[in-house]
C-alpha cells in the first residue's frame, strides 16, 4: 500500500519527498512584464517549506504572444531569469522539487495582456488567426527554448500545458481538421505535443525532468481518444510524469451512467512503462488525498486547499484526517498564508462561494 509520505522517484529529475504536488494554480502576481514579485515567490516558498513533496508554478508563458491575463509569469525571455533562479533556489532549499508549467494561452491568450494578436490551431469563435505552419514549428521551438531557461534558472523541471483549452488542447480539439499534419486524425492533433516533448528533451539536459498536463474532456476533446493518447505518451518513455486534470477525482465521466466506472479509473488502469501517473481535483484534505492515491495514482495535486491553508500539506502528512481548510475563508485569511492582494482578489472574484464577503 502507498502512502502519502512515501518518496516518488522518477527515471529523470529528483525524487519528490512525499506523493503531494502542489498544483499550478493560476494566482496574478507577477509584474507586468512577466517578472516574478517578491509576493508571488513568498506564496510559493511558503507551500515549499510547509512540506509540499513538488511545488510547480502557475501557467508560465513562451512567448508574448500566448501570454493569458495580466499578472500571467513568463519565462519567454532572459529578463525573467532572475526571479526564476530566486524561486528555484528558494524551493530547493526548502527540499521540495521544484516544475515550471510552460504554456502558451494560444486562442485563449489575451491580446489586451500581450499587445499580440489571437492565434490558434484553426479560426474560432474568438477570432483568433490559424497560426501557419512555420508559426506551429516556431511555437515548439518557444516551448523548448523556455525550458531550457528553466532549467539553466535551477529548477528540476517543467510541465507542459496541454489542458484546460489553452494552445496545445486547442490542436486536440476534434474540431482541428488542420492539412499540414497537425490536424485531421488524433496522431495528427497531438503531432505538436510529442515534437514539443521532442525538442523539450533536445534543449535540456538528460537528467532534466519533463511532465505534461492534459485535460480528459470537455475544451471539444473527444474522451476516449484522450486514454488512448495518454497510453501512448506514457508508453513512449519521453514524459517523466502525465497529470491527469479531472475536476473532480470522484465524477463520472460526462455523458455516463450511474454504472459507469469513475473517470479517474479509466487513467490509473493505463499501462504506463517508467512515466508516473498524478491526478487533481477536489482534492482538499486529508481523507480525499488518501482516496486519490489510493485509486492507484502515483501522486495527487492539491490546489485551493492550498491557497487558503499553507500547511496543507504538513497537515495531511501528519494527520491523514486532517479536514482541510473551512470553505468560505475570509480575505484576511487568505493574507495570513501568504496570498498576496491580487491573488485574493483574483480567488474571491473568480470564486465568490470560497471567500467570505
Amino acid at each position: 500500500m502507498t502512502n502519502l509520505s512515501d518518496p516518488l522517484e522518477f527515471t529523470r529529475g529528483p525524487a519528490w519527498r512525499n506523493r503531494l504536488a502542489l498544483a499550478p494554480l493560476t494566482n496574478k502576481q507577477s509584474h507586468p512584464d512577466g517578472t516574478l514579485s517578491d509576493t508571488e515567490i513568498e506564496w510559493l516558498l511558503a507551500r515549499a517549506r510547509h512540506g509540499f513533496g513538488m511545488v510547480m508554478t502557475a501557467a508560465a508563458y513562451v512567448a508574448q504572444s500566448g501570454k493569458a491575463w495580466t499578472g500571467q509569469l513568463g519565462v519567454s525571455d532572459d529578463a525573467h531569469l532572475p526571479g526564476l533562479e530566486r524561486l528555484a533556489s528558494g524551493i530547493r532549499d526548502a527540499g521540495a522539487a521544484s516544475i515550471v508549467q510552460l504554456q502558451h494561452g494560444g486562442a485563449r491568450a489575451s491580446s489586451d495582456a500581450s499587445g499580440k494578436e489571437l492565434v490558434g490551431p484553426f479560426a474560432d469563435e474568438t477570432g483568433a488567426r490559424p497560426l501557419t505552419t512555420d508559426e506551429v514549428q516556431q511555437t515548439v521551438a518557444d516551448f523548448a527554448s523556455a525550458a531550457a531557461r528553466a532549467e539553466q534558472a535551477g529548477f528540476d523541471g517543467v510541465q507542459l500545458h496541454g489542458a484546460h483549452g489553452y494552445l496545445l488542447c486547442q490542436f486536440l480539439d476534434a474540431r482541428n481538421r488542420r492539412e499540414d499534419g497537425y490536424g485531421g486524425d488524433l496522431d495528427g492533433r497531438a503531432r505538436i505535443i510529442r515534437e514539443t516533448i521532442t525538442a523539450v528533451r533536445e534543449a535540456t539536459s538528460p537528467t532534466f525532468h519533463v511532465g505534461l498536463r492534459l485535460s480528459a474532456e470537455r475544451f471539444g476533446l473527444v474522451p476516449d481518444e484522450m486514454v488512448l493518447l495518454a497510453e501512448q505518451l506514457m508508453g513512449e518513455g519521453q514524459l517523466d510524469h502525465l497529470d491527469m486534470s479531472l475536476w473532480d477525482i470522484t465524477k463520472l465521466p460526462e455523458g455516463g451512467d450511474d454504472d459507469s466506472p469513475l473517470l479517474v479509473d479509466r487513467f490509473v488502469e493505463l499501462h504506463r512503462g517508467g512515466t508516473r501517473l498524478g491526478i487533481a481535483g477536489k482534492v482538499t484534505s486529508g481523507p480525499t488525498a488518501v482516496s486519490a492515491l489510493a485509486t492507484g495514482a502515483d501522486f495527487v495535486d492539491i490546489g485551493r486547499a492550498a491557497i487558503a491553508d499553507q500547511r496543507v500539506a504538513e497537515r495531511i502528512l501528519a494527520d491523514d484526517t486532517y479536514p482541510g481548510p473551512a470553505f468560505p475563508v475570509s480575505r484576511q485569511e487568505l493574507r495570513d498564508n501568504c496570498v498576496g492582494e491580487p491573488f485574493v482578489e483574483y480567488f474571491a472574484t473568480g470564486w465568490p462561494q470560497l471567500v467570505a464577503s
